[in-house]
C-alpha cells in the first residue's frame, strides 16, 4: 500500500521535508538567541548606568573612545567654553515625572586643554528652539575655566531618535550631536563624544543618558522574537502538508486496492452503446429508403403487364439489395 514512497515523486518530497524542517528549526532558535543576548544586554547596561552614576566621574581622556562599556559613565573635563559658539538642537523629548514633554537642548563647547573641544549638553528646556521667547530663558555658560562632569555619550548618527538629518535648520540650531557635524561649523577639532551634563544651570533641566545603541529592547529586539515565530511555523507547516499529501496518496491506494475506480473512467462502455445505436439507425433509414424506392418504381410503369412485371421485378431487386445492406449495417452496430 505505501509502495507509492518510492516513487521519484514522493523522493523529492520527502528530501524537501528532511531539509526544511531541520533548516527551519536551527533559523528559529538562532533568531531566539539574538532576542535573549539583547535582552541580556539591556539587563547589563542598565546595570552599568546604575554603578556609573554613583561611582566618581574619571577623566575623559581615559574613557575613549566610547563603547558599551563606557557609554554612561561619569567622566569629567577641563576646559573654558567657546561663548561664540553656543548651539540649540530642536525638537528633543524629555520624559520625566510629568510625562513626555517637547524641547531642545542647549549645547555649548568646552575648549580643554589637549586643544579639541567637547561638546557639552547643558540642559534642557521646554518649548521651540526658533522662539525668541522660549530661547530668552538660556542661562550663559559659566565664564573663566571650570571642570564638568557629565555622563559620556556616543555621537549621534541618523538612527537615533530626535536626529534630523535633512538639514536647513536656522543659524544657531543643529541637528544631529556629532563631531561630523560641528566640524564645519567651529574651526577647531571636535572630540568624536559628548557629555550630558549632571547638575544643570536653572532653569535647564539634566538630560538622562541614552543606552548603546543596538543594547535596549528597540524594534529590533522585538523583531528577532518575530521572526522566531516565523520560523517555528514554516517547520510546523511543511509537516502538516506532508502528513496532509501522505494521507492523500494513501488513501487512492486503499481505494485501487478495494477495486474502487474514480468517476469518469467508465467512458468506454457508453462509446461501445452509442456505436450500437449508431448502426440500428442506419439499419432502420436503409429499410425505409429501399421500400420507398420499390414503390416508387413500381408507380412509374406503364399500365400494361410488362410494364409492371418489370417495374415489380426491378422493386423487388432493388428491396432484396436493400435488405442486404440493411443486414451488414446491423452486424456492423452489433460489432
Amino acid at each position: 500500500m505505501y509502495r507509492f514512497l518510492l516513487t521519484p515523486r514522493w523522493w523529492g518530497i520527502n528530501v524537501f521535508a528532511v531539509l526544511a524542517i531541520p533548516l527551519c528549526i536551527f533559523m528559529g532558535s538562532w533568531q531566539l538567541s539574538r532576542f535573549e543576548d539583547r535582552v541580556q544586554t539591556h539587563q547589563q547596561q542598565e546595570d552599568r548606568s546604575a554603578r556609573a552614576k554613583a561611582a566618581a566621574a574619571r577623566p575623559l581622556e581615559s574613557l575613549l573612545p566610547v563603547d558599551t562599556v563606557t557609554s554612561g559613565r561619569q567622566a569629567s573635563a577641563r576646559g573654558r567654553y567657546d561663548t561664540a559658539h553656543q548651539l540649540l538642537v530642536p525638537a528633543r523629548t524629555l520624559k520625566d515625572k510629568h510625562g513626555e514633554r517637547q524641547g531642545f537642548y542647549v549645547l555649548d563647547l568646552l575648549r580643554t586643554d589637549g586643544g579639541k573641544a567637547l561638546p557639552v549638553v547643558r540642559g534642557w528646556l521646554p518649548g521651540d528652539a526658533g522662539a525668541k521667547a522660549d530661547t530668552a530663558k538660556v542661562p550663559a555658560p559659566p565664564k573663566g575655566e571650570v571642570t564638568v562632569t557629565g555622563a559620556l555619550q556616543a555621537s549621534e548618527n541618523q538612527g537615533t531618535d530626535g536626529v534630523q538629518a535633512g538639514g536647513g535648520l536656522p543659524r544657531g540650531q543643529l541637528g544631529m550631536i556629532s563631531a561630523a557635524s560641528l566640524v564645519n561649523i567651529v574651526p577647531y577639532g571636535v572630540y568624536d563624544a559628548w557629555i550630558t551634563q549632571t547638575d544643570p544651570q536653572a532653569p535647564l533641566h539634566a538630560v538622562p543618558p541614552a543606552a548603546v545603541e543596538g543594547s535596549g529592547l528597540d524594534l529590533k529586539a522585538f523583531q528577532n522574537l518575530g521572526y522566531t515565530g516565523e520560523w517555528f511555523v514554516f517547520a510546523g507547516f511543511v509537516v502538516f502538508m506532508w502528513f496532509r499529501l501522505f494521507r492523500r496518496d494513501t488513501e487512492a491506494a486503499r481505494d485501487a486496492a478495494l477495486g474502487i475506480v474514480p468517476e469518469g473512467d467508465g467512458g468506454g462502455d457508453h462509446d461501445g452503446g452509442d456505436g450500437a445505436g449508431d448502426g440500428a439507425g442506419v439499419s432502420v433509414v436503409a429499410s425505409v429508403s429501399g421500400a420507398a424506392s420499390g414503390a416508387a418504381d413500381q408507380g412509374d410503369g406503364p399500365a400494361d403487364g410488362r410494364g409492371g412485371g418489370s417495374g415489380a421485378g426491378r422493386g423487388a431487386e432493388h428491396g432484396q439489395g436493400q435488405g442486404e445492406d440493411q443486414g451488414e449495417a446491423a452486424r456492423a452496430g452489433q460489432a
